[in-house]
């Protein structure tokens, strides 16, 4: 393991969501994924280092490599394959090759999260500029939740969406933090952030 390496994020999808999925493919700059495939998010410091992480984990399995991320302070990459054990495989490879346990990770923390209902014209006015997702309607209610490491908000919408019936806004998953947008009615969307918040409190770690 490189010296002064810190896995911040290590989280696996077992199956993405039909909006989640979607949504990933408007923003990735890499393979595509589908409803269906597994993913697996991992994000690391220094963020030089995704480069040696990808090469180990593309050439060990068919998984297919959908996002490859370096920012100012961290590194983050992305893998998928409609085949769950490939997916499996490849983090085990690279975790194998650092020298590290999934329990070694960084474990999430919820920022905050917001509750926004009654959503106002002009606020949905200036959120759907930024939106890559669905548009947010006047009238709705609205998530706002923030998380860290960043990478954990991927984990965080796809549970959403499989439990609640809401639409997702945006999601902004590189940086400090990570940030979703999703709305609905304000039944579905306390549903959606509490399986949001339940799946990232049951995810194992250690404190930042």
């Amino acid at each position: 393991m490189a010296e002064g390496f810190s896995l911040r994020c290590y989280c696996f999808i077992d199956r993405m969501q039909a909006q989640y999925s979607a949504f990933i493919g408007t923003v990735t700059q890499g393979d595509l994924p589908v409803e269906g495939m597994a993913s697996l998010y991992v994000e690391m410091a220094p963020g030089n280092e995704v480069f040696r992480v990808v090469d180990i984990a593309v050439k060990a399995t068919e998984a297919k490599p959908g996002a490859q991320i370096v920012e100012r302070e961290f590194g983050m990459f992305e893998v998928h394959s409609l085949n769950q054990a490939a997916v499996k495989e490849a983090g085990r490879v690279v975790l194998d090759r650092l020298g590290l346990k999934v329990e070694d990770r960084i474990k999430p923390q919820v920022v905050s999260s917001q509750v926004i209902t009654r959503v106002d014209s002009y606020q949905a006015q200036l959120l759907n500029r930024f939106r890559r997702g669905s548009i947010l309607v006047p009238g709705e209610t609205m998530l706002v939740l923030e998380c860290a490491p960043a990478a954990y908000i991927n984990y965080a919408c796809n549970e959403a969406e499989k439990n609640a019936n809401i639409k997702i806004v945006h999601v902004s998953s590189v940086g400090r933090f990570g940030r979703m947008w999703l709305s609905g009615s304000e039944s579905e969307i306390v549903t959606a952030k509490n399986a949001a918040i339940s799946a990232l409190d049951d995810l194992e770690g250690v404190p930042a």
